[in-house]
């Protein structure tokens, strides 16, 4: 898997150096502005309260100050190891990547397993249970990494903001983020974290039951929601309608959204998944990079110039012509 991801991340950085010759100067999130040179570290999150073990992979820039801090959740069925792409790529431009791994919908769902209940075993996974478990798990690792910040010796002390912190996922990990990061259930259950400031949603979806309005009207974080045109997912019953019904329901004020052409639910992950009909888009990858990390820029750094290129006509550059963008 982390041979898969260096060979894509490195023939991204191919098409990216083309970019930055031909770009005019100024700002540019393609460009590694930081460290190339980028070390992937792996810890144990154990949850005492819950008796709960949480793999994550930490992905650092060959800084030693403290930088701002991005989560990412994965799908249903994946892992820590998942989408390094990302991981590489923002900790390039000098973010500390925390890729959070969420037992009982990660891959020992079915890794392992005989090939006839493993479709079997993901939609069972895909349940209230793990759902409650995976919004738990992210304070969680946000207070180990508080305590790791500050022990002397440590990997990661001193090497964090936390006053900084983003979060992502995909599928499973767009719900997760979307429940972490702003909004609302019903009879006024919440489960959002106060030290997220900002969240990026990679094939983000409505909730089955009630309206969207109320699910996503209050969010007062920056939301960034990425998605195709053919982004529909076996498990879950999420279809692009579903996608879509987000943006519109989200209150004005940093809030953004992509719809890719042709771009199916593996199209923000490494790998292609089984019933995929498409051809993989290598600009969709270049797209999410772009635009993910001038977000990231603008709203963890306070960039004015990442600002400016996303509300201005920098982020429809990175875009093919079908591909969809809008913000408010």
């Amino acid at each position: 898997m982390e041979s898969r991801g260096a060979m894509v991340y490195a023939a991204l950085a191919c098409v990216c150096m083309g970019c930055e010759a031909s770009a005019a100067a100024g700002y540019d999130p393609l460009r590694a502005t930081v460290a190339t040179n980028v070390t992937a570290i792996h810890l144990t999150v154990h949850d005492q309260g819950r008796s709960r073990d949480l793999p994550i992979k930490v992905y650092l820039p060959s800084v030693t100050h403290a930088v701002p801090v991005v989560l990412f959740s994965h799908g249903l069925g994946g892992s820590c190891e998942n989408n390094p792409y990302l991981g590489q790529h923002w900790a390039s431009r000098g973010y500390a990547v925390v890729f959070v791994q969420h037992p009982g919908s990660d891959e020992q769902v079915w890794k392992d397993k005989p090939v006839l209940e493993r479709l079997g075993n993901m939609q069972d996974a895909a349940d209230l249970k793990n759902f409650v478990a995976r919004a738990k798990d992210i304070p969680a690792v946000l207070d180990q990494l508080e305590k790791w910040n500050a022990q002397p010796g440590h990997a990661l002390a001193g090497r964090l903001d936390l006053k900084h912190v983003g979060m992502s996922g995909h599928s499973f990990g767009a719900v997760t983020t979307q429940a972490v990061s702003g909004q609302s259930f019903p009879l006024g259950r919440s489960f959002s974290e106060p030290r997220i400031c900002a969240a990026v949603a990679f094939s983000p979806s409505a909730p089955r039951k009630g309206s969207a309005q109320s699910a996503f009207g209050s969010v007062k974080i920056p939301w960034l929601l990425m998605t195709g045109t053919k982004d529909v997912s076996l498990i879950g019953g999420a279809d692009v309608a579903s996608r879509l019904g987000v943006f519109p329901a989200l209150p004005a004020g940093g809030k953004y959204e992509v719809v890719l052409d042709g771009a199916e639910h593996s199209a923000f992950g490494d790998r292609a998944l089984p019933g995929d009909q498409e051809t993989r888009n290598p600009n969709h990858h270049r797209a999410i990079l772009a635009l993910s990390t001038a977000f990231w820029d603008a709203y963890l750094r306070g960039d004015p110039e990442a600002r400016a290129w996303l509300d201005g006509e920098g982020a429809r550059a990175v875009l093919e012509p079908k591909d969809r963008w809008r913000r408010k």
